[in-house]
């Protein structure tokens, strides 16, 4: 369990045969305590301060989770053992502090664990000697001074420090391209050769900026690491269904409501993972860079986290009318995430057309991804719906029984399926072939 055994072993496996591996499994068992406190920022009747807060942390978390989630994708079997487990403690303090953060405790805790956490990814990197082109935030560190700065504020200004500095590590992310950490590297090589003229060597610490090399992560691998997060955060709506019904009377109302929850659950995986890549509904591998995929895979798992919340409310309050918040909650969240699946097709529809290929979703051609001879009204039909009835049912909602509400979401994911249910040609032709 040394790091010195870890570095000495050698990446044994290729992309298209590398998996997840045991510590990185182990490391994602955090993602299920962080996303259980999460979800608890948004029980009983969620106020707008509330959701602020909620989107504040879960970012937070999200934004830690992935700086080593790349750095174990970009390692391999080299990956430092004792780095992945400190970022798994540092994010077992960030979740328990979540709660305290809600009630206005722990604060200065979560901000030094924070900050902790990334000078431990980035140091990663420098160790490596490698720079992350697909990720700038991995070893960006300006996103962490309006954090630093938090630990001695008090009071709302310490939220909006924090927002900031995220704000910053979205700039980075949308910003800086490969070229431009390309260039950087070249002007650091400059001015280490330029200062060892004139002290007449290098020293040992300008020797390792010299070597300082560009890397990229796997996107195979990546896409089954946020694949797994994706499955985690269902996980919490299947958590959420289970607890409330545990703990009251099995009458119809909550069977009904416990199978539309199932439901609707079981289309959200199909259109993430079977119909996706790394739980970004209707997009393949190949069609964004993976920073942007990484930006839509945040959106969709935080949208995913709230639904999770708005499940269990609505079976919490199943024998009275929602409360608008928690509506607004359910159905905003669902809208958020089909608003991301309007995207990734959009996105691989476009790919397919300048491309030539065919195939929406990961692996299976799906329609909304687009062949070359489909039209934009096919997502039109199949997505915009979805994303207005949510939307409708939100706004206009509030007479609505709970099982009405859930169901009809249950009816807007499925028709957002119905563009997969024909077979891809490829299959069409395989299948004719064999009769």
């Amino acid at each position: 369990m040394s790091d010195a055994q870890n570095e000495e072993q050698q990446p044994s496996s290729t992309a298209a045969e590398r998996h997840a591996s045991w510590l990185e499994l182990f490391f994602d068992l955090i993602v299920v305590a962080g996303i259980a406190q999460l979800a608890h920022v948004l029980h009983g009747e969620p106020s707008l301060s509330d959701l602020g807060l909620f989107a504040l942390l879960y970012l937070s978390f999200w934004t830690i989770w992935m700086c080593f989630t790349v750095y174990g994708n970009v390692a391999g079997d080299r990956a430092r053992t004792w780095t992945m487990l400190l970022g798994m403690l540092g994010m077992a303090i960030l979740a328990a502090s979540v709660a305290g953060v809600h009630e206005g405790e722990h604060l200065r805790a979560f901000a030094v664990t924070y900050v902790v956490l990334r000078f431990v990814a980035s140091g990663a990197w420098r160790r490596r000697g490698e720079m992350l082109a697909d990720w700038p935030v991995a070893q960006f560190s300006a996103g962490v001074t309006p954090w630093i700065v938090s630990i001695w504020v008090d009071g709302p200004a310490r939220y909006w420090l924090w927002a900031a500095g995220l704000a910053i590590d979205l700039w980075a992310t949308l910003s800086i391209s490969a070229r431009d950490l390309q260039r950087n590297m070249e002007a650091r090589r400059t001015a280490v050769e330029q200062r060892a003229e004139s002290r007449g060597g290098l020293s040992e610490r300008d020797s390792q900026r010299m070597h300082v090399t560009l890397a990229h992560v796997d996107p195979a691998h990546l896409g089954e690491r946020l694949g797994l997060f994706t499955i985690i955060v269902l996980g919490e709506s299947v958590a959420q269904l289970v607890a409330v019904g545990s703990g009251a009377g099995w009458d119809h109302t909550l069977r009904a409501l416990a199978f539309a929850g199932f439901l609707l659950l079981v289309s959200i995986w199909r259109l993430s993972l079977v119909h996706g890549y790394g739980g970004v509904p209707n997009l393949r591998e190949s069609d964004l860079p993976p920073r942007l995929v990484l930006l839509l895979h945040c959106v969709a798992t935080g949208a995913l986290t709230a639904l999770a919340a708005g499940l269990g409310a609505s079976m919490e309050h199943r024998h009275d009318g929602l409360p608008d918040s928690v509506r607004w909650v359910l159905c905003a969240s669902f809208a958020v995430y089909v608003a991301v699946a309007l995207v990734g097709a959009v996105v691989s529809r476009r790919a397919a057309r300048d491309g030539g290929t065919g195939g929406g979703g990961a692996g299976d051609g799906g329609t909304h991804g687009g062949r070359a001879g489909d039209g934009w009204g096919r997502l039109a039909v199949h997505l915009l719906p979805p994303l207005l009835l949510s939307l409708a049912v939100g706004s206009f909602g509030g007479p609505l029984h709970p099982l009405a509400v859930v169901w009809l979401l249950v009816a807007a994911v499925g028709w957002g399926l119905l563009g997969y249910v024909t077979p891809p040609a490829g299959r069409r032709g395989a299948r004719a072939a064999r009769t």
